[in-house]
């Protein structure tokens, strides 16, 4: 963790030591009573924790706040629900580059059995979140659905700036070569590749399809490569 985030009511209690961020303070940061560490509150400001007091079972914290965080970068990524541990790494690797939203819709072609992993049930999802705005030293974390068509996330998304479908086999020019103007929505089909149909609505929706050249890559290196490239583009890294 480069910084340590809190939800806003974890802010007047102690922390068990159980918590794997107490485990962080004491046995990576190596704090002693009276030391401090980076710290955020969660879709907040950074600022500085003091430890308190280390008892057997909590520790005891104290908090000092910045400025609030500036508003997220405006790129949304629409994504065709992909298996249960791809979606743990988009969810991680896409928050820790920066995003707005990120909204994995079902495609013709995912796997149905994909919407009804405990990573989605059981909330999970939130935490890779939160496990790549720590590692990002940022406390913003992305809008998140699943489970809605491709025609409710295009419906959602921003009308304005650029539009663009990754794409292997469909697609006349490279992303690298695409003029981009924020905001951006970039939509990537699922694991086994986009339907007909969902290329012609994504054409008729004023969607532009790119590739990354003659690779074939993984899912979740497609959608990190393509975000890496577009915030190349613009300025952003």
């Amino acid at each position: 963790m480069n910084l340590i985030l809190f939800e806003p009511a974890e802010l007047a209690a102690s922390l068990s030591r159980r918590d794997p961020r107490a485990r962080h303070i004491l046995g990576v940061l190596r704090r002693q009573a009276g030391d401090t560490f980076d710290a955020g509150i969660v879709n907040g400001p950074r600022g500085k924790g003091t430890l308190v007091t280390i008892e057997a079972d909590a520790l005891t914290l104290a908090f000092t706040w910045g400025e609030p965080p500036l508003p997220p970068e405006p790129i949304t990524l629409l994504i065709g629900l992909p298996r249960p541990q791809t979606a743990r790494d988009i969810l991680r690797d896409a928050t820790a580059l920066g995003v707005s939203a990120l909204h994995f819709f079902r495609a013709e072609k995912s796997e149905a059995s994909y919407a009804q992993s405990t990573l989605w049930s059981s909330g999970e999802w939130r935490r890779h979140l939160v496990n790549g705005a720590e590692q990002a030293f940022d406390t913003r974390l992305p809008e998140v659905t699943h489970g809605r068509s491709l025609t409710e996330v295009i419906a959602a998304a921003s009308a304005n700036g650029t539009r663009l479908a990754l794409d292997n086999y469909e697609s006349p020019q490279r992303l690298s070569s695409a003029t981009i103007t924020p905001p951006a929505v970039l939509a990537f089909g699922p694991e086994r590749g986009w339907s007909a149909a969902e290329r012609d609505l994504l054409r008729s929706s004023r969607f532009a399809f790119v590739h990354l050249g003659s690779r074939v890559l993984r899912s979740e290196t497609a959608v990190i490569a393509s975000l890496a490239i577009l915030r190349a583009k613009l300025g952003w890294l």
